[in-house]
């Protein structure tokens, strides 16, 4: 995977060892796989940061960090990825964890009513009228926020180790012909 290009941006363990804020969290904060970028642990960041996302309010950083931390995996994937919640996202998401739990729950359930329309200019009014409409849905949004969270998780976790072991498979087989073609070159 692109490690190079994240290392530029991500520190490592002695920036993390001597830094006097990291030093209040003992040695929470010092596993390897925190900061790594490893198959594993990049995999795991993404899943709880996927699960972290569909935490309602401005919780979802706090709550991918809290996971993060005891599931050593890595925290900065764990943290960025809940950025695909947003204002513009959290409706179909919403919306499609609804509908989730509708289907597992069954049954007639109450009519799905638009979201509201988000106005950037009185977005605490918006805010509030976002959090109406989503206590309305009641249960099944109770029920299917945390389907689609494991969901989510579940998915953006096999696609990593997927897709990381693919590129690994296709560098060896790449390198495997440049160093058959050193050797005979006919």
């Amino acid at each position: 995977m692109p490690r190079k290009f994240f290392r530029k941006y991500l520190p490592n363990h002695e920036t993390v060892r001597n830094n006097r804020h990291m030093a209040r969290f003992g040695g929470f904060l010092r596993h390897p796989n925190l900061w790594h970028l490893n198959r594993h642990s990049v995999a795991g960041g993404l899943a709880v940061g996927m699960f972290s996302g569909l935490v309602p309010g401005p919780l979802q950083m706090l709550t991918a960090a809290l996971l993060a931390v005891p599931l050593r995996v890595n925290l900065p994937v764990a943290l960025a990825t809940t950025l695909y919640t947003n204002p513009i996202t959290i409706g179909p998401l919403y919306v499609l964890a609804y509908l989730t739990g509708r289907m597992i729950i069954g049954g007639v359930a109450a009519p799905l009513n638009p979201p509201p329309e988000f106005d950037w200019s009185q977005w605490g009014t918006s805010l509030d009228a976002f959090v109406h409409w989503a206590l309305a849905m009641g249960m099944p949004l109770a029920v299917g926020l945390p389907t689609l969270a494991l969901m989510l998780a579940a998915l953006g976790y096999f696609c990593v180790q997927i897709g990381w072991r693919a590129y690994v498979i296709r560098a060896w087989r790449r390198r495997r012909l440049l160093r058959r073609s050193r050797l005979n070159p006919d």
